[in-house]
């Protein structure tokens, strides 16, 4: 895993790329913080930012989170930074155990697994709202979405493929117009972040999800709620499989 990681850090990015990703983090991240409206703004992009350099890979697992130097660094007192820690603590991206400082969550196999399940499931659901309730329209801005993720496979831009199935699966969650399965799975959004990004940095595992996104696709435009339902279920647990064998086994972590 470690090592997976670490070729996956050493990919070269265009100027201006490394930004651009913490950016497009932030910005995911002010949206599922968003529903606590009476949080200050100064806790929120503590939030954003700290959250967004975890899923950058900036921070480590592991990592320790000292609530002086964030309040240093942000030039507030620490009871900001300790508002912001608990943020990311409720979003699964941080740990805070007894007697010790905060840290960046280090995920178990285990929680993967449990992650990658309640997520395949729910997704079913939601491929079965689109069916039913979603105009042609909006299926066919999936087949815009698709469209970019197969020239970013192409030219072989992993980051680009990366924020195209994140803003496919953004899209085909809110065409479900089901609020409660949306806030249900906006749980689990930023967890599984990091891990997508994991996953599709093998050039295997993108071309696999692209086939299984165009299948999709296909299934939705044809009011296939049986097919659709089975086909994403199917793409989020070859994706547990292929961070199962990064993980090496029962008992590592990422």
């Amino acid at each position: 895993m470690a090592a997976a990681k670490k070729k996956q850090r050493d990919t070269p990015r265009p100027p201006g790329a490394h930004q651009t990703m913490l950016e497009r983090f932030q910005a995911i991240i002010r949206r599922v913080a968003s529903k606590d409206d009476d949080r200050s703004s100064l806790v929120t992009e503590i939030a954003c930012v700290v959250g967004a350099e975890i899923l950058e890979g900036i921070r480590r697992p592991g990592s320790d989170l000292n609530s002086v130097e964030l309040a240093r660094r942000f030039r507030t007192s620490r009871t900001p930074t300790r508002e912001a820690v608990v943020i990311l603590e409720k979003e699964g991206l941080v740990e805070i155990l007894p007697r010790r400082r905060p840290r960046v969550a280090d995920l178990s196999i285990s929680e993967i697994r449990e992650i990658y399940r309640v997520r395949a499931a729910m997704l079913g659901l939601i491929a079965a709202e689109v069916v039913r309730l979603a105009a042609d329209e909006e299926i066919a801005e999936l087949r815009v979405i698709l469209r970019e993720m197969e020239r970013a496979a192409m030219a072989g831009d992993r980051d680009g493929y990366y924020w195209g199935n994140v803003s496919f699966h953004e899209r085909f969650a809110d065409m479900a117009h089901n609020r409660t399965l949306q806030r249900i799975l906006e749980t689990l959004v930023l967890r599984s972040l990091r891990l997508r990004r994991l996953t599709l940095s093998q050039a295997e595992r993108m071309q696999r999800s692209l086939a299984d996104h165009t299948r999709l696709v296909v299934a939705l435009e044809d009011r296939d709620e049986e097919l659709a339902s089975a086909l994403i279920k199917a793409n989020v647990l070859g994706a547990l499989k292929v961070l199962e064998q990064l993980a090496g086994g029962e008992g590592s972590s990422t």
